[in-house]
């Protein structure tokens, strides 16, 4: 059985890493799901879990320049997407301290088959 930081509770919709199932984050805390990575569709989150951050480098993305850090799974340190750190538009200001999880990195786990009553 694996021993994760944080684990969220089974109640909730998660997402969970690919590679080696830890938690990363509750459907609640998504944002939106129009993003593209560098592998394809992507999420962006307002609060993860279980996650690094690596340095912060500008880069020039689909939206203008950023400034973003690289995000790591704390399990398996597998890299899943990235944390805005600074967007230099105003109108791109909302993605800062929010993360991108690329869709290849990530999976549905528990309650998404349950119906609401």
């Amino acid at each position: 059985m694996k021993t994760f930081q944080a684990y969220l509770t089974k109640s909730l919709k998660v997402y969970s890493c690919i590679h080696c199932r830890a938690h990363l984050a509750v459907h609640d805390d998504l944002i939106s799901k129009s993003f593209q990575g560098s592998q394809g569709r992507a999420y962006l989150f307002n609060n993860v879990v279980n996650v690094s951050c690596g340095v912060a480098e500008e880069r020039v993305l689909l939206t203008g320049l950023h400034a973003v850090a690289d995000i790591y799974c704390g399990c398996c340190k597998k890299t899943l997407g990235w944390k805005y750190e600074h967007a230099y538009e105003s109108s791109q200001k909302y993605k800062e301290g929010k993360y991108v999880i690329e869709l290849t990195h990530m999976i549905k786990d528990n309650g998404w088959d349950v119906i609401a009553a």
